[in-house]
């Protein structure tokens, strides 16, 4: 089978830029099955600690100390925050690696995307719209569960304060705008999961390689995090830092360790994406 390469020569009117729009590329995405599913088990979520916090009489530590866990029927942005606080270790993982991973590795494995850069869509087009589609849907799932939460739990626990482990309380207007630094935060610390798997999906035809080997090593991060042997090294791996958010919930904001993750990761996302389109750009496209 010949390698699919682009034209030298187009037809006149061509523009490469309105090849591929992102706003087709999102109707596609969105259409899918996959992200109907994601979608619905983010938005399952809260109903289902609800039910469990309804069954089990509240959430209890049975320590002497107040988690954040422990407040989570005291009002809605208490509830929102212990969803973010459930899910952000592993859950949010698995909708970036799933949106930026299966993207480009599953046009390969239907084999059109040999078409599409023959239709002809340049390379690098072609990569920015699936890559601004992928970081779109995953930025949509990280929002949709806080919202998904903060609606829940207001009918449920009413609007008020968020009540903090600490000891005292933020007002509800303040504890909205942490809980948006809270999810910004969160996106940014994932940036790393999505450019490894933005960058396997185009070395890979398998989707589901792509997606679980970004899984796999964002995984094997935190378990290296765990292992207090490593000293300061484990400075270096984002895992380290994926709580830092937990700062944007005390009585004084604090930003130190959120500006180190945040470096951390954007770094090494623009690494990985770089080694996207490079490889890309040199790629043997058969499929």
């Amino acid at each position: 089978m010949s390698t699919v390469t682009d034209r030298a020569e187009v037809a006149d009117g061509y523009r490469a830029g309105r090849t591929l729009p992102v706003r087709v590329e999102l109707v596609r995405q969105l259409k899918r099955r996959r992200t109907l599913v994601m979608f619905g088990i983010l938005v399952a979520l809260p109903f289902v600690l609800l039910i469990a916090f309804q069954l089990g009489g509240g959430p209890d530590s049975g320590t002497n100390q107040v988690s954040l866990m422990d407040t989570a029927t005291v009002s809605g942005a208490n509830f929102a925050a212990v969803n973010l606080f459930a899910s952000a270790g592993f859950l949010l993982v698995i909708p970036v690696a799933l949106f930026c991973g299966d993207t480009v590795a599953s046009e390969a494995n239907w084999s059109s995307l040999r078409y599409l850069l023959a239709a002809p869509v340049p390379r690098a087009r072609l990569l920015w719209s699936k890559l601004a589609v992928g970081l779109t849907l995953s930025l949509a799932a990280m929002l949709l569960l806080p919202l998904t939460a903060l609606a829940v739990g207001t009918i449920a626990y009413g609007w008020g304060p968020l009540q903090l482990p600490t000891g005292g309380s933020m007002p509800a207007g303040t504890a909205t705008q942490r809980l948006l630094i809270t999810v910004a935060y969160i996106f940014v610390s994932q940036l790393v999961t999505a450019a490894l798997a933005f960058w396997l999906s185009t070395r890979t035809d398998a989707p589901l390689g792509a997606v679980g080997g970004a899984v796999g090593l964002t995984i094997v991060g935190n378990v290296l995090d765990q292992v207090t042997a490593l000293g300061d090294w484990r400075d270096f791996l984002p895992a380290h830092w994926q709580y830092a958010w937990l700062d944007a919930v005390q009585p004084k904001l604090e930003w130190s360790d959120m500006i180190q993750g945040t470096s951390l990761s954007v770094t090494l996302a623009l690494v990985l994406f770089a080694l996207a389109f490079r490889g890309f750009a040199r790629k043997d496209v058969v499929s």
